[in-house]
């Protein structure tokens, strides 16, 4: 299944992990084994999924891979850049779409079609594309009340190349979204929250990443998970050793990567060491694998699931987020491991059958026609 938003051995293992996580072995200080079960875990909930992220209108254009080249821009990566480039780039594509985006949104506008209660954190400014931002993922059903910046960088955009293939290449100016801070972070909606998701391009933002830490902190207070995407395997070149470290230490419960974000992580090529390296550093490990599907590994259990079928793949963008969204709802519900992939493979699946980051139809009602019990 593509993942678009969108991970060295750790001798403590998954053993390390203390956390009550849904429905796998967990370790007291002793080493004893426990099984936890989900109603151990909901107690107080009020969000199945609490996402953190940039908040950012995307700007989707169709275009030839030329224009790539002669941008400088490696195709498929994101990169950030400032007003003046992106006015600047505007200039050159052609008709475009907009459309509220942002990873960590994306995820919690699928949770929500899954029929499940998703609530989200993130930063516009209080101009017209905030107050559309935040119009459409209420409409959407996720709970967000995170304040406008007022009086300074606009809404976050990102320009969205869409290639023949439909690969997307990312141009993001974050604007607003660097105003995302620990303040923004309402400790109610984490510690009600089962599992709390951040993005891993939040660790470009400083007050970002102390935000991401935060909830982290307060969402292991109240026996919830957390899980991070890589996001980008060059993300994960800038912020390779921390991380590791919020896998190794135990910060992080779920990390989702894919392919090459994997290989990134662990600076090989070989795909099979990495996914081992992955099971050894965190609780729940996924990796999304395109065409070939997406496989998570929790201890020594390993579930992969096929992709599902499709007859043309209109646009990419979106579909790690939406992979994300449907693993996490098969999470959440309880679902056996390998079902909650197959939820994430027809999540992703159905977003990059169109234009645009977000479900184009009911994902609850596809999960059913399909044979899910959500």
């Amino acid at each position: 299944m593509p993942h678009g938003s969108r991970l060295g051995p750790h001798p403590a293992g998954i053993g390390a992990c203390t956390r009550r996580l849904i429905g796998y072995e967990t370790r007291d200080p002793a080493g004893a084994p426990g099984r936890i079960h989900e109603s151990d875990f909901m107690s107080d909930l009020r969000f199945d999924v609490l996402t953190i992220g940039n908040a950012i209108v995307d700007i989707l254009a169709r275009i030839e891979d030329d224009l790539l080249a002669r941008e400088g821009v490696a195709k498929g990566m994101m990169r950030l850049v400032d007003g003046a480039q992106s006015a600047a780039l505007y200039d050159r594509i052609g008709p475009a779409i907009e459309a509220s985006g942002g990873s960590a949104a994306n995820t919690a506008a699928g949770v929500a079609s899954l029929g499940l209660r998703a609530a989200y954190f993130g930063k516009v400014a209080d101009d017209a594309l905030g107050r559309i931002y935040r119009h459409d993922i209420r409409a959407q059903g996720v709970h967000y009340e995170t304040a406008a910046l007022v009086g300074g960088a606009p809404t976050a955009t990102s320009i969205i190349l869409i290639s023949p293939d439909g690969e997307r290449t990312m141009n993001t100016h974050l604007g607003a979204c660097h105003a995302l801070s620990p303040d923004d972070i309402d400790e109610d909606v984490v510690a009600g929250s089962a599992v709390t998701y951040v993005e891993g391009y939040l660790w470009d933002p400083p007050l970002a990443k102390d935000a991401c830490r935060k909830a982290f902190a307060l969402a292991h207070a109240s026996g919830r998970k957390t899980a991070i995407t890589l996001s980008d395997s060059f993300c994960v070149d800038r912020y390779r050793g921390e991380f590791l470290d919020l896998m190794r230490s135990g910060t992080v419960d779920i990390v989702f990567a894919n392919d090459s974000e994997l290989k990134a992580l662990y600076e090989t090529s070989d795909r099979a060491s990495a996914i081992e390296a992955l099971r050894a550093d965190c609780a729940i490990g996924i990796v999304t694998l395109g065409a070939e599907g997406a496989v998570a590994l929790r201890g020594t259990e390993t579930a992969p699931a096929p992709a599902f079928p499709i007859d043309r793949i209109e646009d990419l963008t979106g579909a790690g987020d939406q992979f994300a969204a449907g693993f996490l709802a098969g999470l959440a519900r309880d679902l056996p491991l390998a079902e909650a992939v197959r939820l994430g493979c027809l999540c992703g699946t159905e977003v990059i059958g169109h234009v645009g980051p977000r479900p184009a139809t009911s994902l609850k009602d596809l999960a059913a026609q399909t044979g899910f019990r959500l």
